[in-house]
């Protein structure tokens, strides 16, 4: 019987070797149902961390705080009332930063449905290559204890576009707010279930910064300059 039942990576010659001769010293095999379902019993109960309680507020409260903190990391932040207003949202910004009306994004589905047609704004698609401006993205979720932004990676809302362009417009659901990052944690599990999560969930907290030199904060350091919030209250 295979050692490999779900076909993982396999393992190193001497990692393997190593599993094995335990598993004959056992006597077992590693694929003992009752075995896998006490360590999924006990992994399923494990007693969960200390949780601050800052985030532990609902409806608009929970929205209220994820702007405050947002802002806090001096990312700014608008709201509307549904997605429809999404693309005239992001076109003002552009337009009260003077920036040009160009935008890139993936092929998130949410984004699609959104009326930009409506606006004069030129949409590309697809990873961006580092010469974009501007970047559009939907977030899996934000939250709300330290105004974060959870984005995963794929073709929907590619990882370039989240550090390459030099502003960073993302979209959050206000419904997708989360109290605390266990929680979000939670979701994505649900989300997308065993052995189907994302290759890459990024944290984004306001624009890049670093204080290396001298401890002066230097914002775009590392990524974009400016991150730009809407969030979708409908």
């Amino acid at each position: 019987m295979s050692d490999n039942p779900k076909n993982v990576p396999p393992m190193s010659n001497a990692r393997a070797e190593i599993f094995a001769n335990i598993r004959r010293s056992l006597g077992v095999t590693g694929t003992e149902a009752p075995r896998r379902d006490a360590v999924d019993d006990r992994i399923e109960r494990a007693p969960k961390g200390l949780i601050p309680g800052r985030g532990q507020v609902t409806g608009a409260e929970r929205v209220a705080l994820f702007k405050t903190e947002a802002e806090r990391a001096q990312a700014s932040v608008a709201t509307v009332a549904s997605a429809d207003e999404v693309p005239a949202a992001v076109a003002d910004y552009l337009r009260r930063h003077n920036l040009p009306a160009t935008v890139r994004m993936g092929a998130d589905a949410r984004l699609a449905g959104m009326p930009w047609g409506e606006t004069a704004l030129e949409i590309a698609r697809g990873v961006s290559d580092g010469r974009d401006l501007n970047g559009v993205s939907h977030a899996f979720a934000g939250i709300a204890e330290s105004g974060t932004l959870a984005l995963v990676s794929g073709e929907d809302n590619p990882t370039t576009i989240n550090f390459l362009p030099d502003n960073h417009i993302v979209v959050v659901n206000a419904k997708d707010l989360a109290g605390d990052y266990e929680e979000m944690w939670g979701r994505i599990r649900f989300t997308y279930g065993k052995g189907q999560m994302p290759r890459t969930v990024n944290f984004v907290t306001g624009p890049s910064r670093s204080g290396d030199i001298e401890q002066t904060l230097l914002l775009g350091a590392h990524g974009p300059r400016r991150v730009h919030i809407v969030v979708v209250e409908g």
